[in-house]
């Protein structure tokens, strides 16, 4: 899921040609609702991109999975989400290196009251659709009504503390906040969601999956499909925003096409076959002994190892804590004890691993040490948990037999604190007197990869009477069986936004937590994780946000909620020979990639 957010904020700072109004509100040509913008009126380009790469060729990318409809905001089916990505603009752009700032993109200017009681946008005149038709305020209007009304359920709780929305002119629409609200995050995530025509979904129903074409104002357009098969893209050469500042230097392929596949590891070969022209290396054997061929060593294609500085997936096995079996905190981390990842990463994944040991690794957001001070008195204040609150959290560590043999009897009395205890060699419930078996569900997309992961996590269960299994699913049938809580326990991830706020509440919060299709799966019900939660969305400044997201961390990861697996600090990639990416680099975005103009 890509979320952005940013909670702390006590003022908008805005452009430096803001004009103020008779009414009290500035128009500016961008917003930051934290600190000064890092680009300035005038500016070129954004710099993580070659604003003079050359336009042309085709690019290739594999895909998981299978797809049902283009329509990625509902609940209902399977969506090819690089349809809405390439074909659809938003009200303003994001850059990935100043996070907390909107820069025009659909909306030329924005509009900010003294008193912060609604976000407007005048929108481009130039702004159209690929039919040559204007983007109205019309369908700015309808996007978002169709996102609350008919959207997946984390929307409405997303935009929950927005009022009502109006028209003010064809080319001017203002979104009005709750009258108590101090969500300042609100500004920046309106400018985000995906404007639709409104016009091309008369007759239609939003809610339901559809593999009709839309119509979008965006760079590509979507030229062909097969369904479960291919996309094609044409690149818009009438592109309208194609020459401004938040665009150049992106979309600089005449095509692109996206292969689906079912296996991470068949688009190795289909990479070395020449079917794709670039991939991203997931598993850490194939980075390690898969590229030892002809291909490689001749600079036809090219490993890279770059490193990055964005929030690390947080990638778990998570409980479905609806469950009685996992309401128990202690069952839920002896369980955890028993996952060796110390041994996977050494003998299956080549060290190239490092243990996610919280909500936010790889970021300043990660709690460290003991509570203290602000974040200390905040988590008694949310009556936190009292190991929250006294004790640094801690991954289990399995560095030789002994610590492993250590951690299995913590488990076991952990378990016997909870109820259970060993009957005819079984871990049971005392109560119930039903065993602890436990099925774990995979997306068949990882392949073979978890199997090996598995086995030595369920033989070290079975030393303590734990019955494990572990199934892998095809993405449909994983996605259905997620939407619906059906598992016990499954392979899960969320990628993180450098600045994460309204979406916590959907992710973790207490309100989505009985709605299917949410995001909340593990079903967290924690009054103190709420109250933390509107503690970032409400912070007034830097202090108060980080307070609140580093008391977070520790009360969820002192829940037990998951168990943690890995990340790495790099991006893998191999890539065909005539591609080219920015020197700076911020992450994998093939939308900034280019081939070189001999190619």
């Amino acid at each position: 899921m890509k979320l952005l957010g940013w909670s702390l904020v006590f003022s908008i700072f805005i452009g430096s040609h803001a004009v103020a109004s008779s009414e009290g509100i500035n128009v500016t040509n961008y917003f930051s609702i934290y600190n000064s913008p890092s680009y300035q009126d005038g500016f070129n380009s954004f710099t993580y991109v070659n604003p003079k790469a050359p336009k042309g060729g085709k690019l290739t990318l594999p895909e998981y999975g299978s797809f049902d409809s283009f329509n990625p905001f509902i609940f209902k089916g399977i969506a090819a989400s690089s349809v809405a990505d390439l074909t659809l603009d938003s009200l303003g752009v994001i850059p990935s290196d100043d996070e907390a700032t909107v820069y025009p993109l659909i909306a030329k200017q924005f509009e900010i009251p003294e008193d912060k009681s609604f976000i407007g946008f005048l929108l481009d005149k130039r702004a159209k659709f690929s039919d040559g038709s204007p983007v109205l305020a019309d369908d700015v209007i309808f996007s978002y009504n169709s996102l609350i009304e008919k959207g997946s359920p984390f929307y409405k709780m997303y935009y929950s503390d927005v009022n009502r929305v109006e028209k003010v002119n064809n080319h001017h629409v203002r979104f009005y906040f709750n009258k108590n609200s101090v969500n300042k995050e609100l500004p920046l995530i309106l400018s985000q969601f995906k404007i639709y025509s409104s016009k091309d979904w008369q007759g239609k129903d939003f809610a339901k999956p559809t593999l009709q074409k839309p119509l979008g104002s965006g760079p590509y357009i979507l030229d062909k499909f097969s369904p479960n098969k291919f996309l094609v893209f044409k690149r818009n050469s009438d592109y309208w925003a194609k020459d401004l500042p938040s665009r150049k230097g992106f979309f600089n392929f005449d095509e692109v096409r996206y292969e689906y596949y079912q296996d991470t590891t068949v688009t190795l070969q289909a990479l070395f076959a020449g079917n794709i022209d670039v991939r991203e290396e997931y598993i850490a054997k194939n980075w390690s002994e898969g590229y030892n061929n002809e291909l490689v060593s001749s600079g036809k294609i090219i490993k890279a190892e770059l490193s990055h500085n964005q929030p690390a997936a947080l990638q778990y096995f998570g409980f479905n804590t609806r469950l009685a079996k996992f309401a128990d905190v202690r069952v839920r981390e002896a369980i955890g004890l028993a996952f060796n990842f110390d041994w996977a990463n050494r003998n299956l994944f080549y060290n190239q691993y490092r243990r996610i040991d919280s909500c936010f690794a790889n970021t300043k957001m990660a709690a460290r040490g003991l509570a203290k001070d602000k974040e200390l008195s905040l988590l008694k204040q949310v009556n936190a948990p009292i190991k929250a609150i006294k004790d640094i959290y801690v991954v289990p560590s399995h560095k030789d037999d002994i610590s492993g043999r250590n951690n299995l009897r913590k488990a076991v009395k952990l378990l016997q604190s909870a109820g259970y205890d060993f009957i005819d060699g079984k871990m049971t419930n005392l109560a119930t007197k039903e065993p602890l078996e436990i099925e774990v569900l995979g997306n068949a997309a990882n392949g073979s990869s978890f199997t090996r992961v598995m086995l030595p996590f369920i033989a070290n269960l079975q030393k303590i009477g734990i019955k494990m299994t572990f199934r892998n699913l095809e993405v449909n049938v994983f996605k259905n069986r997620l939407d619906n809580f059906d598992f016990e326990v499954a392979i899960l991830g969320v990628r993180m936004s450098n600045l994460p706020g309204n979406e916590l509440r959907e992710i973790w919060g207490s309100g989505s937590a009985d709605i299917k299709g949410s995001y909340n799966l593990m079903g967290i019900k924690d009054k103190s994780v709420d109250k933390l939660i509107d503690k970032i969305i409400y912070a007034e400044n830097r202090d108060e946000y980080f307070t609140a997201i580093h008391a977070l961390d520790r009360v969820l990861m002192h829940g037990h909620y998951f168990i943690p697996q890995w990340y790495s600090p790099y991006n893998r990639i191999a890539y065909r020979k005539g591609l080219q990416y920015p020197q700076k680099y911020i992450g994998f975005n093939p939308n900034t990639w280019w081939r070189e103009a001999s190619q």
